[in-house]
């Protein structure tokens, strides 16, 4: 992921998005991949994986 330098440039292609109207994208297309990664899980936050409690699944309908 990029430094965060200037708020005006697409976080994908660095190209200007000041007028953009998918900002902070430039376009459709960088704004598609940013949500790629994101479904994808290539967005993390770095520590240590997280104790979670198993639980049985609730069987009452």
């Amino acid at each position: 992921m990029k430094a965060a330098n200037n708020n005006n440039l697409c976080p994908i292609c660095d190209k200007n998005a000041a007028s953009s109207k998918h900002h902070p994208f430039c376009s459709p297309r960088c704004a598609d991949v940013d949500l790629g990664r994101w479904l994808k899980g290539s967005y993390v936050i770095p520590g240590e994986k997280a104790d979670v409690p198993e639980t049985e699944p609730d069987e009452t309908y």
